[in-house]
């Protein structure tokens, strides 16, 4: 295959397999302590808080889809095992649904900063010279990269992504059930916003609000 670097995917590998492990177990296991929080007890039992990250593999969604995405056209996109929360078990369904769904991108916002500080940290104390400085640095760059990249994308109003699950919460009813309607094709509508380019149109103002709030985190 023209182009494709054996060498290089190992090395992006390697250096991203951290972060990105991260980015997507504390997302989940954010959405299942929040759960826990407000009264659903689901993702507990079922051993799903946990911070191994092969509990929140996807086989199809957090290998294939990535893997052959990244091979036939260098873009990354998949997803981990959703944690499970069974909305009626909460004690206000409709206004903690809201606040279960922040938690997870809220959670990568959390994830990102921290990166973003060890970057800092790394140029601060010198410590940017030889192997371990780059490897940190590239590290932490990826960090900071996937984890406002999966805020940015799962704040999107689009049932089943957290967005989605906020805006259910706080429209009125009648506008909610269309929703629930909505939510059974919220993938194959992800699918063709990605298949026709539009995907990152769509991401791009949520990826740069969430960039500026880290940003302006740090520089505090």
């Amino acid at each position: 295959m023209s182009g494709f670097d054996i060498n290089q995917v190992m090395q992006a590998v390697v250096v991203g397999a951290i972060p990105v492990l991260f980015a997507i177990t504390l997302h989940e296991v954010a959405h299942g302590l929040a759960a826990r929080r407000f009264g659903d007890r689901t993702a507990e039992m079922l051993g799903r808080l946990s911070l191994n990250p092969i509990r929140h593999i996807d086989p199809i969604g957090t290998v294939a889809v990535p893997a052959v995405l990244f091979a036939l056209s260098g873009v990354l996109f998949g997803w981990a095992k959703p944690v499970p929360v069974v909305f009626r078990n909460l004690r206000n369904p409709k206004r903690d649904m809201v606040f279960v769904a922040l938690a997870g991108p809220l959670a990568n916002i959390a994830m990102a900063i921290v990166w973003a500080l060890l970057l800092k940290l790394v140029y601060a104390l010198g410590l940017d010279q030889g192997f371990a400085g780059e490897f940190l640095i590239s590290m932490a760059r990826i960090g900071i990269l996937i984890n406002t990249l999966l805020a940015a994308f799962n704040l999107l109003p689009i049932p089943p992504l957290d967005g989605g699950r906020v805006l259910r919460g706080l429209v009125r009813e009648s506008l909610g059930q269309y929703l629930d309607r909505i939510e059974p094709f919220g993938l194959i509508i992800i699918a063709l916003l990605l298949v026709s380019g539009w995907l990152w149109i769509v991401v791009a103002p949520l990826f740069a609000l969430v960039e500026s709030l880290i940003g302006f985190v740090v520089r505090i």
